[in-house]
């Protein structure tokens, strides 16, 4: 798949930022959230109303209202310390590609998926976004888009890109965004602390793993009838992470290290923790990550996976009111990442990270010729990460896993694996 840039544009908000708005103060969690672009990228099914230049028009004009109410992210990072929201604008790309629409969602390849994307996802350049419009031959386009991890975590992602949207049909968004992060999570000194620790530079496989809905309900029965007590049905994020965890550790043969802390990391949205809860409105880096440290047994994950399930529920259930006032105390928690970090230089730390999209409204950015046909992420820098996505239909749960290559060689061929995804989906 060749894909060629034919131009580029910088797309500014359409009303100016207000001078008591130009200095944008990051909050403690986006100083410590790490330094890499969010991506997604949405295809459309070719549309006879528009050509590829009014779809192109209709983007800038409609991104440019967006960018007019997230003025952060028209702005530029300043260190770890602010955005600059001087109305710097977006870097909007045309591409077009030597291929139609159904080759490249059929069986996606995640390393094709980057380049639908502006820039590579660790080249963040101090932007706050930037997106490409590609253009396919049959007349459908793809809409990569790239958010600073800096300044936004998922949830804000969705909340721009669907505002964005709705812009685009003149519709106005659900709710406008809430910039109170920096007040809820006053910035701290981060001197010292690398939040970059965990990318890598060795070459990482990713693949694609399709999970169906009745497999899903299968691990779900599974894990239930592990249970001893009362406990309710773990949900579909809960049973597969805890899945993919113990076919890991079997497929990588994985033993019991006393100079090892095996660990798996849920992200956690906290707007809804909070006292009093925040909205999903609320608009920058409101999630972290809990923690749930799962043994390693002989031979692999002891009781196939409930033990960790429920270390997992017990680590999410942690992440309470308690557990933000510490963290809105901030120094605590930052040395805690920093022994984290120190133990991750040092190799002692085995770290396996789950980033749920599912039921985040991940198909609903119509920009006026209809939702996604479908909705892909990309090949990040992050070994033993695990981004779950809801199918198209919503049935089936999509993970995009990154492994070391060996060790994707042993994952992809273990065969309790096989037995719960379809037919591969290769690079």
């Amino acid at each position: 798949m060749e894909i060629e840039i034919i131009s580029k544009e910088i797309i500014k908000p359409s009303s100016p930022t207000p001078k008591s708005l130009e200095k944008y103060h990051l909050s403690f969690l986006d100083q410590i959230a790490p330094p890499t672009f969010m991506p997604l990228v949405y295809f459309y099914s070719p549309h006879t109303k528009y050509t590829n230049s009014q779809k192109s028009d209709h983007l800038k004009k409609s991104l440019s209202e967006a960018l007019s109410t997230f003025h952060p992210l028209a702005g530029r990072l300043v260190g770890d310390a602010y955005v600059d929201c001087r109305d710097q604008g977006a870097p909007f790309f045309e591409a077009r590609t030597n291929c139609d629409l159904l080759q490249a969602i059929t069986n996606p390849i995640p390393r094709n998926m980057n380049k639908f994307l502006p820039y590579e996802l660790n080249d963040l350049q101090n932007l706050g976004v930037a997106v490409q419009a590609t253009y396919f031959r049959c007349g459908g386009v793809a809409v990569g888009v790239v958010v600073s991890h800096k300044i936004a975590d998922a949830l804000s992602f969705f909340l721009f890109a669907n505002a964005w949207a709705a812009a685009a049909r003149n519709e106005s968004a659900a709710a406008p965004p809430v910039f109170e992060a920096a007040s809820i999570f006053p910035p701290r000194d981060v001197a010292g602390f690398k939040p970059g620790t965990g990318i890598i530079k060795e070459e990482l496989d990713t693949k694609i793993f399709t999970f169906p809905a009745s497999k899903i309900s299968d691990l779900q029965e599974r894990y239930s009838a592990a249970a001893t007590g009362g406990e309710r049905r773990p949900t579909r994020v809960e049973a597969l992470s805890a899945f993919i965890w113990t076919r890991f550790i079997s497929a990588t043969e994985m033993k019991p290290d006393p100079n090892k802390i095996y660990t798996v990391l849920h992200a956690v949205n906290l707007r809804n923790r909070l006292e009093p809860p925040l909205s999903d409105s609320h608009f920058g880096n409101i999630s972290r990550l809990a923690i749930a440290v799962p043994a390693v047994g002989d031979n692999g994950s002891i009781d196939g996976g409930y033990e960790l399930m429920q270390k997992v529920r017990e680590a999410i259930g942690a992440v309470n009111g308690e557990y933000v006032a510490r963290l809105r105390e901030g120094d605590k928690h930052l040395n805690f990442l920093k022994e984290r970090m120190a133990q991750a230089n040092k190799s002692e730390l085995v770290t396996f990270n789950f980033t749920s999209l599912c039921r985040f409204p991940l198909y609903e950015a119509d920009f006026g010729w209809g939702k996604p046909v479908r909705v892909g992420s990309a090949v990040m820098s992050y070994k033993n990460l695990v981004t779950l996505m809801d199918t198209a239909t919503g049935n089936g749960i999509e993970a995009w896993i990154n492994l070391k290559k060996e060790d994707m060689v042993k994952f992809e061929a273990d065969l309790e694996l096989q037995e719960f995804i379809l037919p591969s989906k290769d690079i």
